[in-house]
């Protein structure tokens, strides 16, 4: 598993209108090539009296799955271009879909190039890019006296608490990014004495808006 990878936060959708074509791309957050194709297939049935959908995807942890479609417009002029924004962003789990409903006026290749490009990064930013970190899960149980201690601490430090579970004693579950383990074990021993009982749990990714 990726220590951290930048993805969409999830779906969403932008237009602009360039020389009278409105072009609107779809962004949405996928993890199989099947994902990807449904989510093409529903936008082009959505628009299907447009002149062209084109799409490009990335998926995979290595970006293994990289695919472009021009879908009519002249080779290399649209699912290409769409393309490189999500590799120079550097997005994984990514599919974009771009709809043109054509104005009357051509571009030539290098308009529908920077068209098409620029339609996709004006979709992402409106979509808005997560960073996604690895997390290691854990528990600290204490006895209720030492919560308020506790909770100050963390809330204001590099481990974000995910959840609190007050039984007997309180069980603080907190995000630990990787490489940390060994500080959040000390720093946890120290505040508590020795008073605590540490238990790891689950690695989970934390989603991280950038802005």
């Amino acid at each position: 598993m990726l220590t951290s990878y930048y993805t969409v936060k999830g779906y969403g959708e932008q237009e602009i209108t360039i020389q009278k074509s409105r072009f609107i791309a779809f962004v949405n957050r996928v993890t199989t090539e099947q994902e990807a194709q449904a989510f093409i297939e529903r936008i082009k049935k959505q628009h299907w009296n447009a002149n062209h959908n084109c799409s490009a995807y990335m998926i995979g942890e290595r970006d293994q799955i990289q695919k472009a479609n021009d879908d009519g417009e002249p080779s290399g002029t649209a699912g290409v271009p769409m393309l490189e924004v999500l590799k120079k962003r550097g997005l994984k789990d990514t599919v974009v879909v771009v709809t043109r409903y054509f104005g009357g006026i051509k571009l030539g290749a290098g308009g529908l190039i920077r068209a098409y490009g620029s339609s996709t990064s004006e979709g992402l930013n409106a979509t808005g890019i997560v960073e996604r970190k690895l997390m290691q899960i854990y528990k600290t149980t204490i006895e209720y006296p030492l919560l308020g201690k506790i909770e100050n601490e963390l809330r204001g430090s590099i481990f974000p608490i995910k959840e609190i579970h007050y039984l007997d004693k309180v069980t603080v579950e907190t995000y630990v990014d990787s490489g940390n383990e060994e500080r959040f074990e000390e720093k946890m021993t120290n505040l508590t004495s020795g008073q605590c009982t540490l238990e790891k749990g689950d690695e989970v990714y934390l989603e991280v808006d950038v802005t």
